[in-house]
C-alpha cells in the first residue's frame, strides 16, 4: 500500500509477517495466499506491502540462489504484493511455544548475525519493486543489555563497520540501496532513542540508522517529538517505523487481574513504570521488570507500560488501555511537517496468537481480518495527516511479464 506525502515522497505501508510461523519457502508462499492476499482484498487495495520475515536458513538459501529469489518475487507480484522491507530481528523460531530471551540471539557480537543480515540485504535487493528508492532491514539494537563489556563493544563496532561495507558491496553488485535500522527495545543494550544517540552516533549513517518501534518508544516513556528531534540532531536517520501499540495500565493495582490475563509463556513482556522516563538506567529494577509476571510480583510504583503489542484498532478492555495516543503523536511528528520523516512503515502486531483467549482470532480468516483492520487503521491515521493514497501503478518482476494492477475500486483503495 502506497501513500504520497506532500513533499512527493512515496510512503510504503504494509504489515510484518513475523506473526506467521512459516520458516521455509513453500510455507512462506502458502502464507501469502492464506493471509496476505486475504488482507489485500479486505482492504480493497490493488497492492499490499509486506514486511517479510525470513528465518535465517531460508534467507541463506535465497541469498545463494538467484533463481529462487526471482521465483519468490514473481509469487509476490502475481498476488498484488510487494516488499520494500524485511524484519531481521528474530533469527529463527519466532512463533515457537517459548521464545522469551532467545529472540536476542545470535547478537551483533557474532558472525551469524552479520551473515544473516547481509543475506537479507542480498535477497531484498532482488525483491524490491523497480521504482523503489531503497530497501530496509530492521535488526536488534546490538544485544540484550547483559552481559556487556568493552570487548563486546569493540567486536560489535567492527561488525557494524563490516555491515556497512557489505551493504556497499550489495549496492555495487545490484544497483540497489539497502539500509539497516537498529530497533531500540526494552531490556536491550539500547532501549531508548537517547541510548541510540550514544551508541550509534559514530556509525555510517548513509547505510545504517534507526528502526523506530512505536510500542517500544511508548514503553520508554519518551515524548515522540523530542525523541525524533534528538535523532535528527544526532544525524541518525529513521529508516523504518514499526507502527505498533503497547499495553498501558494507569493504575496497576486496580488493573492487576486484567494484567494477569496478558501473562503468557511465549514472549517477553518487559514492563516499565513511568519513573523510568529520563532515567540514566531505564532498566533500573526500581521501575522496570523484564517480564510482566515479574512486574506484578514486584509491584512497581506508578503507571505502567508493557511491551505487549496489541491490535491498533482494538485496545484492551478497561481499566487497561493502549498507547495509541503515543503512536498518533509519533506519526504527526514524522509526517505532519513539510518533509516525510520516513518512507517505510510496518504494522507489527506479532502477538495475535497469545492474546487473552477472548480476544484471540479463531482461525485464519479472523486473523486476516484483524490484520486488515490494523492496516486500515494505520492508513486512516496517515491520510488524516494529509498523506494521499496513490493511483494504480505498474508492478514489474524482473525476468517475468509486467503485470498492471487494476484501478482501485474505492477511494480508500491504494496501490
Amino acid at each position: 500500500m502506497r501513500l504520497r506525502h506532500a513533499d512527493g515522497t512515496t510512503v510504503h505501508l504494509g504489515y510484518c509477517t513475523n506473526v506467521h510461523p512459516a520458516e521455509d519457502l513453500p510455507g512462506i508462499v502458502a502464507q501469502l495466499d492464506t493471509y496476505a492476499v486475504a488482507v489485500r482484498r479486505a482492504l480493497d487495495a490493488d497492492l499490499l506491502g509486506l514486511g517479510l520475515w525470513l528465518a535465517a536458513p531460508v534467507a541463506a538459501a535465497l541469498a545463494a540462489d538467484p533463481a529462487a529469489r526471482r521465483r519468490l518475487r514473481h509469487e509476490l507480484t502475481v498476488r498484488g504484493l510487494e516488499v520494500v522491507t524485511l524484519n531481521g530481528f528474530p533469527y529463527a523460531a519466532f512463533q515457537a511455544p517459548v521464545v522469551k530471551g532467545a529472540v536476542y540471539h545470535p547478537d551483533w557480537t557474532t558472525p551469524q548475525r552479520s551473515a544473516y543480515t547481509l543475506d537479507l540485504a542480498r535477497v531484498l535487493a532482488d525483491l524490491l519493486p523497480d521504482d523503489a528508492v531503497h530497501g530496509s532491514v530492521s535488526t536488534l539494537p546490538l544485544a540484550w543489555r547483559t552481559p556487556w563489556d568493552a570487548a563486546r563493544t569493540a567486536t560489535a563496532r567492527r561488525r557494524l563497520d563490516a555491515l556497512a561495507d557489505g551493504l556497499a558491496a550489495v549496492q555495487r553488485e545490484t544497483g540497489r540501496v539497502i539500509r539497516v535500522g537498529f530497533e531500540p527495545e526494552p531490556g536491550c543494550l539500547v532501549e531508548s532513542t537517547g541510548q541510540a544517540r550514544e551508541v550509534f552516533s559514530a556509525m555510517d549513517t548513509d547505510r545504517l540508522g534507526i528502526c523506530l518501534d512505536l510500542a517500544h518508544l511508548a514503553c520508554a516513556w519518551e515524548q515522540p517529538a523530542d525523541a525524533l528531534a534528538g535523532l535528527r540532531a544526532a544525524g541518525l536517520p529513521v529508516v523504518k517505523v514499526q507502527v505498533s501499540a503497547a499495553v498501558e495500565a494507569p493504575d496497576p493495582v486496580t488493573a492487576g487481574a486484567a494484567l494477569r490475563r496478558f501473562v503468557e509463556p511465549r514472549f517477553l513482556h518487559q514492563t516499565r513504570a513511568a519513573g523510568c522516563a529520563g532515567a540514566a538506567d531505564p532498566a533500573d529494577p526500581a521501575y522496570a521488570a523484564d517480564d510482566l509476571d515479574a512486574a506484578l510480583d514486584a509491584r512497581l510504583p506508578g503507571a505502567w507500560r508493557v511491551h505487549y503489542h496489541v491490535p491498533l484498532h482494538a485496545p484492551p478492555e478497561p481499566p487497561l488501555r493502549s498507547t495509541v495516543p503515543v503512536l498518533r503523536e509519533a506519526l504527526a511528528a514524522l509526517f505532519a511537517g513539510p518533509a516525510a520523516g520516513c518512507d517505510h512503515l510496518d504494522v507489527e502486531t506479532y502477538t495475535w496468537g497469545v492474546l487473552p483467549e477472548a480476544r484471540r482470532p479463531r482461525g485464519d480468516a479472523e486473523l486476516a481480518a484483524g490484520i486488515a483492520a490494523e492496516v486500515a487503521f494505520a492508513r486512516d491515521e496517515l491520510t488524516a495527516l494529509g498523506l494521499a493514497p496513490t493511483a494504480g501503478v505498474a508492478v514489474s518482476a524482473r525476468s517475468e511479464p509486467v503485470l498492471r494492477a487494476p484501478q482501485s475500486r474505492t477511494k480508500a483503495g491504494t496501490a
